[in-house]
């Protein structure tokens, strides 16, 4: 199967940088798989897990938050909101943050305050369920 470039980027980095042979993207608008040669779009992206085949038999996962795929002639960019590999999660982490969110969110003591705390606690939930997909 014929390889292609892919990128991963993320504000904070470059999460994924080489030769791939597919990956599998959450889409917007469902799940699309790319591969060499695949017709050039741009689609946003839902949060969820993105799958990257470095070769038939070997795969890694990584939780996105959001952003913009652009498949080209050159390959695949992603450009996420958030990126993480999936091997840098924990789930209990995840969880005492999840809890910590929501208190944040109940001793909120403006609307400005609040609206950052349900953001900061709707990532983390993003994050919590693409672990259990």
């Amino acid at each position: 199967m014929a390889a292609f470039h892919f990128e991963l980027v993320s504000p904070e980095r470059l999460i994924f940088s080489g030769e791939v042979v597919q990956v599998v993207v959450p889409g917007s608008e469902g799940a699309f798989t790319v591969l060499d040669g695949h017709a050039p779009m741009m689609s946003t992206i839902r949060p969820g897990l993105i799958e990257v085949f470095e070769t038939l038999d070997r795969s890694n996962k990584m939780f996105v938050r959001g952003g913009f795929a652009d498949v080209s002639g050159k390959g695949l960019t992603i450009l996420a909101e958030q990126a993480l590999p999936l091997a840098e999660l924990d789930a209990a982490a995840i969880d005492a943050q999840i809890k910590a969110a929501d208190e944040d969110v109940k001793d909120a003591s403006s609307d400005e305050a609040r609206s950052a705390a349900e953001l900061r606690r709707d990532q983390l939930m993003d994050l919590r369920s693409a672990l259990n997909l």
